[in-house]
């Protein structure tokens, strides 16, 4: 078997009829009507999945949900967007006591009740306005933008 490197180089040389014939018996399937550059990377890009393996399925989530943001806005958001694991307790020491929220897959648990943002569980702790993933320790404050007035 030939090595991925020696694979990936001989599609540098690849004319492009046989770059088509390549995606055929990669894909399974007949060539896209696009460029070389486009097959040879869509060649590599599947040769290099089979041995390393693909994206997890978080990842296309979250890749397919910035692509309709971006379709939608113009826009993907902020790029330091937060990544939380569920199953994972977040612990926050405030007026000394220790607040314990759930991580949950549509959201966090906090005393038995489901929250859908990190910041209404520390307004219901603080009883002020915060920022949820700021008063959690998940961002800084040098982190956030500043909001510009709409007058100025």
């Amino acid at each position: 078997m030939t090595s991925l490197n020696t694979r990936l180089a001989d599609l540098a040389a690849m004319p492009p009829t046989q770059l088509r014939s390549a995606w055929r018996d990669t894909f399974k399937s007949p060539a896209p009507d696009i460029g070389p550059d486009l097959l040879r990377r869509g060649i590599a890009n599947r040769l290099q999945e089979r041995v390393h393996g693909s994206l997890t399925g978080a990842t296309k989530r979250e890749i397919e949900r910035l692509r309709k943001r971006v379709e939608r806005t113009g826009k993907a958001g902020y790029a330091h967007a937060i990544s939380l694991k569920t199953g994972t307790r977040l612990v926050r020491s405030w007026n000394g006591k220790s607040y314990h929220v759930l991580v949950c897959d549509n959201g966090f648990e906090f005393e038995g009740r489901h929250y859908a943002s990190l910041s209404h569980i520390a307004r219901e702790i603080t009883g002020a306005h915060w920022s949820g993933p700021r008063f959690f320790g998940l961002k800084k404050r040098s982190e956030y933008k500043p909001r510009v007035p709409a007058n100025a």
